[in-house]
């Protein structure tokens, strides 16, 4: 008799196996999923899922989290052949809107239970500030005399704008084909009051696009 096979193991740790079955479950629509379901999805025990985050709302919390660390990463990348800080705040919020789009089933659940009240409040604030912070770099570009107010209040309010575009998405007030001009004229907005002079026509022409959904580049 020939020895049986081994039953095939599946390499991820039991956090990110938790994950990824939760994308799947939000994805086929099943945003109401229990724990249980969670556990089955994931082929892991009941107590895992509770174990590795706690609740429900903490999963969401690092789905969140895992959605702007790969944000952070594309700008990264892309900033590395940007201009000033008005040009990569303009390319962090379409790249934070493109990803959003990625899969935007999954993300509307997400950002649906994060707009809810909750008792253990995540590090979602704290990494989209890191984001903001980031595409602002040295302040490049902005008026000199309010690069210190500008590091010290956008990257809070940018994160604050960002959240309510997408909140209006989420709830199917902007569409899909919106999101990213109306993140963009957003950001440009929060950018107007602190930019150099030569670089307002450029954020001026951002902020009319979702008007007519032409995206202006810079």
């Amino acid at each position: 008799m020939p020895p049986s096979k081994p039953k095939p193991t599946n390499p991820l740790p039991s956090r990110e196996r938790v994950l990824a079955a939760a994308e799947r479950l939000l994805g086929s629509g099943s945003a109401e999923f229990s724990m249980r379901e969670l556990a089955a999805e994931a082929g892991v025990s009941f107590a895992t899922p509770f174990n590795q985050f706690g609740s429900k709302t903490a999963i969401m919390q690092a789905l969140s989290e895992k959605r702007i660390a790969l944000m952070h990463e594309r700008l990264t990348v892309a900033a590395a052949a940007s201009g000033n800080a008005a040009t990569r705040t303009l390319m962090a919020a379409e790249i934070a809107a493109q990803v959003m789009l990625e899969t935007p089933s999954v993300n509307r659940a997400v950002m649906a239970v994060l707009g809810a009240p909750t008792q253990a409040a995540g590090d979602v604030l704290i990494r989209s500030r890191a984001l903001w912070t980031a595409a602002l770099g040295d302040g490049d570009g902005l008026q000199a005399s309010r690069v210190d107010l500008a590091f010290l209040v956008l990257p809070d309010k940018l994160a604050f704008a960002f959240r309510g575009v997408l909140s209006f998405w989420t709830a199917g007030e902007i569409a899909d084909d919106a999101l990213v001009p109306q993140a963009r004229a957003a950001a440009a907005a929060l950018l107007m009051g602190f930019a150099a002079k030569d670089t307002r026509t450029q954020l001026e022409a951002v902020m009319r696009a979702p008007a007519n959904q032409i995206i202006t580049s810079m």
